[in-house]
């Protein structure tokens, strides 16, 4: 069990490396809004129709970005805290190897493309990610942002475990 200022220690370097990775991941992903628009980036439109919805905007085409980067940077910060909890839980052995976080940030990124992705997306925006009216390329891209995140994700985290020890 984790002592009380372990615990607020991860809950502080979870924020803030959650932060970061997502704001790296928001990086990566401004060439896919570019090309597409809105509907390319997934987390994106999905933040914008929760923005509408929950502000009772008009269903205009202006984009809401203080709601989509409000609902970006949350759910990117509570999935980075989630991270060293689940980490030190889990995965206590691997806690001492850059690789091992990096693989297992890269696989967090991952996972959290997957539930973002097939629970979620369609019943949100309408669209299937999968048969995208764009192609699959939004897909992967969305991957790739969140490979990113994940392995930005797990450098933060063995950064600070490392030297918490």
């Amino acid at each position: 069990m984790l002592s009380d200022i372990a615990s607020l220690s991860y809950l502080v370097v979870g924020l803030l490396s959650g932060a970061v990775s997502t704001a790296v991941m928001t990086l990566t992903e401004i060439p896919s809004w570019k090309r597409w628009g809105l509907p390319g980036v997934f987390e994106w439109h999905e933040n914008q129709v929760i923005t509408r919805r929950l502000l009772k905007l008009p269903n205009e085409n202006n984009i809401h970005f203080k709601g989509i980067f409000f609902f970006h940077f949350i759910n990117g910060i509570l999935a980075g805290i989630a991270f060293p909890f689940i980490v030190t839980f889990f995965f206590t052995t691997l806690i001492d190897s850059f690789a091992s976080l990096l693989l297992l940030g890269t696989l967090y990124g991952f996972v959290l493309w997957i539930i973002t992705l097939v629970p979620i997306h369609k019943p949100i925006t309408g669209l299937t990610p999968f048969s995208h009216p764009l192609g699959h390329v939004p897909a992967f891209a969305s991957l790739g942002g969140h490979i990113v995140y994940g392995v930005v994700l797990g450098c933060m985290i063995f950064a600070f475990m490392s030297n918490y020890k």
